[in-house]
């Protein structure tokens, strides 16, 4: 068995982060919960369990992440949030994880929750994520939001056995407050690079993505619950680019020039 570390960064997740640590106690030697400045609870509920807790500021989740893994024993990394657990079958393949392929990384196939409902449709249904990596050859990129791996040539993806369960959101309030932190967080990192708000972006898209999800696919199979995830993301996508026009005004509000009025 090669070691792998377990890397969680987390910001005030008081009502997860206990769970989190329940289910993933014992599956690795190395698991370090590198802290974000949290005001709740988090840091007391970690130091009760044998982890290694870190604490550093924010800098977009990409950059945090990378700064997370750099602290870890093991050049292999599983990177978590704090609302993500392995079910058995993925703690089996990580117990017997020989890490043999160093160019190679493990996507990772998502059950994703609301509340207690899993969502099997839609676009939480068919949902994976590449989370199984060795720090010396793949980091994540700097994005603010939205990070993904940065994928060398020569390095190939493959699958592991077993899930990660996502406790995305316990409630709908919960739900809507994350999308629009999202967006802003989006509309920010477009607006850096130039990327404009269309009046197609703002008005047919949100329609066409609920449309996607909740038709074509599928996400009516999941009843009310299928229903809030296209309405979310459909009000996700209509928020960052009404967000990303209004950065623009005021960036030209700023730019013009301001008059002088003798009195």
């Amino acid at each position: 068995m090669t070691g792998i570390s377990i890397v969680i960064i987390c910001k005030n997740e008081a009502a997860v982060i206990g769970h989190t640590l329940e289910k993933i106690k014992g599956v690795s030697d190395d698991i370090i919960v590198y802290d974000n400045g949290s005001t709740d609870e988090t840091v007391s509920i970690v130091r009760q369990y044998p982890v290694r807790l870190e604490q550093g500021p924010w800098e977009g989740f990409g950059r945090t992440k990378n700064k997370a893994c750099a602290l870890a024993k093991h050049d292999w990394i599983l990177s978590l949030d704090a609302d993500e657990t392995p079910d058995e079958t993925l703690v089996a393949s990580l117990q017997s994880f020989d890490g043999a392929e160093e160019k190679t990384v493990y996507d990772i196939r998502f059950k994703n929750f609301l509340g207690n409902v899993h969502l099997r449709f839609g676009e939480w249904g068919d949902d994976s994520h590449i989370r199984l990596f060795n720090r010396k050859l793949v980091l994540w990129n700097e994005a603010p939001v939205h990070e993904e791996l940065i994928i060398p040539a020569g390095v190939s993806i493959s699958k592991i056995k077993g899930a990660i369960l996502h406790r995305t959101m316990k409630d709908i309030a919960e739900y809507a407050i994350k999308m629009a932190h999202y967006a802003e967080l989006r509309a920010g990192q477009y607006f850096k690079n130039n990327k404009k708000a269309s009046w197609y972006k703002i008005r047919v898209a949100p329609t066409f993505n609920f449309i996607k999800y909740y038709f074509f696919k599928g996400g009516f199979l999941d009843g009310h619950e299928g229903f809030v995830c296209a309405k979310m993301t459909a009000f996700y996508t209509f928020l960052k680019y009404s967000r990303l026009k209004e950065m623009y005004k005021v960036e030209e509000k700023k730019s013009l020039p301001h008059r002088h009025i003798d009195t």
